[in-house]
């Protein structure tokens, strides 16, 4: 496993809701990690994000790693979830809501 594959991993296990996104969760730096940071805070969940502007290798490593070409990217309990409009599709659906609690991700405080 290469060095940026062994770091995402650690950040994906280690943490039960992870966004890899443009920007920060205060400061998103595009529309579709805006709307990934909304949707997870409508969600009350507590989560850990991953600035990929702030990071080329990471940036570029979580393509490959996830086989999916674009970011953001959520992670729920170490399993790739999908983009903003994934994401979106399933919020609408309440199938987010509930893949949270049936995973007891943590509540924002």
């Amino acid at each position: 496993m290469s060095d940026v594959n062994q770091r995402i991993s650690e950040i994906v296990t280690g943490n039960d809701v992870v966004l890899f996104m443009k920007g920060t969760p205060l400061f998103p730096q595009c529309g579709f990690s805006n709307k990934a940071v909304a949707i997870l805070d409508h969600c009350n969940v507590a989560f850990e994000s991953v600035d990929v502007l702030q990071d080329m290798e990471i940036r570029q490593g979580i393509k490959a790693f996830s086989d999916w070409p674009t970011i953001p990217q959520l992670y729920v309990k170490g399993e790739f979830i999908g983009g903003s409009d994934i994401m979106m599709e399933m919020y609408e659906a309440g199938e987010l809501q509930a893949l949270l609690e049936e995973k007891q991700v943590a509540k924002a405080s």
